[in-house]
């Protein structure tokens, strides 16, 4: 039931209201449209009601006592307002800004999740929570600016690598920001920092480290200290040149022995094969299958493989005394014996899984000393001939 009033809707005039049997509307006496529902149990709630293009419209503004009636009257005006004009009672709430933390999270659900491999996320996700976002997390991405991004850079200046891969990522976020139409084009504040001079590591194993680190694998599994697997495991990275991951997820179904190649499906690079050496052969004969395990490195648990052999690694390099060796500077030396032994680049990058030249040319200094020796090699061989063998061919 509607009821007119000839009083303006106040506190005190709400308050004195009551229903009679069951709920009545009592309208404002100044602002027409606006009104109190007033129950049968006491309960008085704030209404609007007019007519707007498309005919009358009524809504709830809120519960008396919850509201303040004059917040009410103001509220209620530019609902009236809005309805007049054909417009929704209520403005679509405002969302918040978006925050580098906040475009994180899409980039990862939205680009990353769907386009990269699971060992990509698992780094892409370390780096934003290890780097950018104690340093950038809450800010607006409107709000970052080339400076910002120059200062966080800096601040992680004692590991370049690590300073440039978090603003190279940070900069592959503000470009999928830009292709989503979430921040204005022309903005990535990274475009213009400068990135760090990185010092590639290099550390190749000597022939007799070499044999060395043979004589402590041999000496760990035969005490029992080292599992067979993790001993297998090493042994095929120092044969094989493969990446660390490479062995450890390699199956028994690929290993083609009639063929004589390991068929690689899965791979930093994408699908390739590694020739099946007898050395390779050796230490794979050597390797119990279990039961239905269909990994070659089989972990402690059934039917898993081993993902981790870096600790194992830790304790023998330090009883081979090779403390400042890596398990990938296992994969350098490969490729270092291969040149010492006249391989070219390309063969190299070829057996390597390399897809760009420019990846294996970081050897070219190792071709170099080699073409060098030989080339001693041949020019003592001939100098004996030209000057005789007590000359002195300098």
């Amino acid at each position: 039931m509607s009821s007119k009033n000839d009083r303006k809707l106040t506190k005190r005039t709400i308050d004195a209201l009551a229903a009679i049997g069951r709920e009545a509307i009592f309208w404002d006496r100044d602002l027409a449209g606006f009104g109190v529902r007033v129950y049968a149990s006491g309960r008085k709630v704030f209404v609007v009601q007019t007519r707007g293009p498309r005919g009358p419209i009524r809504v709830t503004l809120g519960r008396h006592g919850q509201l303040l009636a004059d917040h009410a009257r103001k509220q209620a005006a530019q609902v009236i307002d809005r309805i007049k004009r054909g417009l929704e009672p209520f403005p679509a709430p405002v969302e918040p800004e978006l925050t580098v933390a906040g475009l994180a999270e899409r980039y990862m659900q939205g680009h990353v999740a769907v386009n990269c491999r699971k060992r990509t996320q698992a780094s892409y996700r370390h780096i934003i929570q290890r780097h950018i976002l104690p340093e950038l997390g809450e800010l607006p991405i409107t709000e970052v600016d080339r400076s910002q991004v120059a200062q966080f850079h800096y601040r992680l200046r004692e590991t370049p690598q690590a300073a440039n891969t978090a603003v190279k990522l940070l900069s592959r976020m503000f470009s999928m920001a830009e292709m989503w139409e979430l921040a204005p084009p022309g903005r990535n504040p990274c475009r213009a920092v400068r990135r760090y001079k990185e010092v590639r590591r290099e550390r190749f194993l000597s022939p007799e480290e070499y044999r060395k680190l043979g004589r402590v694998l041999k000496e760990a599994e035969g005490t029992g200290s080292v599992r067979p697997s993790a001993a297998a495991a090493l042994r095929l990275l120092i044969l094989t040149g493969c990446r660390k991951n490479e062995i450890l997820q390699l199956r028994w179904d690929d290993v083609d022995r009639a063929a004589r190649e390991l068929r690689l499906s899965d791979t930093k690079t994408g699908p390739r094969s590694v020739p099946l050496t007898p050395a390779v052969e050796a230490v794979l004969n050597g390797i119990p299958r279990k039961g239905d395990n269909p990994w070659v490195i089989a972990g402690k648990k059934a039917g898993t493989h081993m993902v981790d052999v870096d600790t194992v690694w830790v304790r023998l390099r330090a009883k081979a005394e090779l403390e400042d060796v890596r398990i990938h500077d296992l994969r350098h030396s490969w490729a270092s014996r291969a040149l010492a032994l006249g391989e070219s680049l390309s063969m190299i990058g070829k057996l390597m899984g390399h897809v760009r030249a420019a990846t294996t040319a970081r050897y070219a200094h190792l071709a170099r000393d080699t073409e060098k020796a030989a080339a001693a090699k041949v020019g003592g061989s001939l100098g004996a001939d030209i000057f005789g063998p007590d000359a002195d061919a300098a």
